[in-house]
């Protein structure tokens, strides 16, 4: 992440300066950027002048020291808080009092980040999605402390380079990562009752649904261990709701290693041979899995609009250019029926009595007031 943020900023015309205390990863960022850009130039898409330029304005250093002169720095290190602070609250001994601080976390508290620094007002999360050079949803999120100034220089910095900023509220997952929670908990949980394989969940979300890829594949691609720690991080977050509890069948494949297309095993197998499995084309049986999982990413963004996490413009742009879906959830309500939406959810909840599936209030509101998010 920290390589693709490096690749973005020196594109767009910006000296960066990367460091991390493993040498070998410094090393692995320096040919992973030559290898991409050299790449670009093969495609024709920069020169090799270009590619001289970009990489001449990327500069690998042996110590943090070498950040006095920088007006931002983006920490993109292992999700843990405790590091986190140690790192930001060392930082700030070796950086100039303007020189802003931005942490890359994609769930931890960035309040909490900041109230390791002596001056925290100047602390903001900047949560690229991967890879940073090709997806153009930047979420920007304040903390409790962060100066309002900070927070504008933030957006226009991303703006400059041609990405898209929302800002989000510091809540546990923010706009993305919050409300995309049902499109894999869902699904795991139609898994888990037997209704549908993984394959034919995967076949419903993209050929009826629309979806670009499969909640199977998805989970496949990113690794089962990096998406079950962001669930449980989610999970525990939110003081155990039951919307977010995560799944046992995918925390017994993360412990059994089986993380998806980086280790050859996952749901799928993906080893040479191996047989790709053929999904249940029941047309019935293929909308109903698609509306069960849409109505729960629905009802997840109209809470994150009822609980001020972000607007519903951004909460719309997050969704689909963060994690590509089809349409901005909000938008795709309106067009659904606010009354269908609210009834299908409380279906779901008369069948399995579950605070799982409790209807939003937002949702309900709307329903009542024959309104609808986009109403002028």
């Amino acid at each position: 992440m920290g390589t693709g943020i490096a690749q973005l900023s020196a594109f767009n015309g910006h000296d960066v300066i990367i460091f991390d205390n493993n040498p070998k990863s410094i090393q692995r960022s320096r040919e992973s950027l030559l290898k991409i850009l050299s790449r670009m130039a093969e495609k024709g898409k920069i020169s090799e002048s270009d590619v001289k330029a970009i990489f001449g304005r990327i500069h690998f250093v042996e110590s943090h020291t070498a950040f006095s002169g920088c007006d931002l720095i983006i920490e993109a290190i292992v999700e843990d808080i405790e590091i986190k602070q140690s790192v930001f609250a060392e930082l700030e001994m070796a950086i100039s009092k303007d020189c802003i601080l931005a942490t890359n976390t994609s769930s931890l508290s960035v309040s909490a980040i900041a109230s390791a620094c002596d001056r925290p007002e100047r602390v903001v999360g900047i949560h690229f999605f991967n890879p940073p050079f090709l997806m153009k949803l930047v979420e920007i999120i304040p903390a409790l402390q962060t100066d309002e100034s900070v927070v504008k220089k933030s957006i226009d910095w991303i703006s400059s380079m041609g990405h898209l900023p929302v800002k989000a509220k510091d809540t546990p997952g923010f706009i993305v990562n919050r409300i995309a929670r049902p499109f894999y908990g869902e699904a795991l949980r139609i898994l888990d009752e037997g209704i549908a394989d993984a394959a034919t969940i995967d076949w419903a979300m993209t050929e009826i649904g629309g979806f670009r890829m499969g909640p199977f594949t998805l989970m496949d691609y990113i690794g089962n261990d990096v998406n079950y720690t962001v669930t449980e991080t989610v999970f525990k977050a939110f003081f155990y709701d039951p919307r977010y509890k995560p799944s046992f069948t995918q925390q017994r494949l993360a412990l059994a290693g089986f993380l998806g297309r980086k280790t050859g095993r996952g749901y799928y197998d993906y080893r040479e041979g191996a047989e790709k499995p053929k999904p249940d084309k029941n047309p019935e049986l293929g909308q109903y899995i698609f509306e069960r999982i849409l109505y729960m990413l629905i009802n997840e963004a109209a809470d994150a609009l009822y609980y001020n996490i972000a607007s519903r413009e951004d909460i719309d742009t997050a969704m689909k250019y963060g994690v590509n879906y089809p349409k901005g959830l909000l938008k795709w309500a309106d067009e659904i029926g606010i009354e269908e939406c609210v009834e299908a959810l409380d279906d779901l909840y008369d069948h399995y009595l579950e605070e799982r599936y409790r209807c939003s209030p937002l949702l309900r509101q709307l329903f009542f007031e024959n309104s609808n998010f986009y109403d002028s």
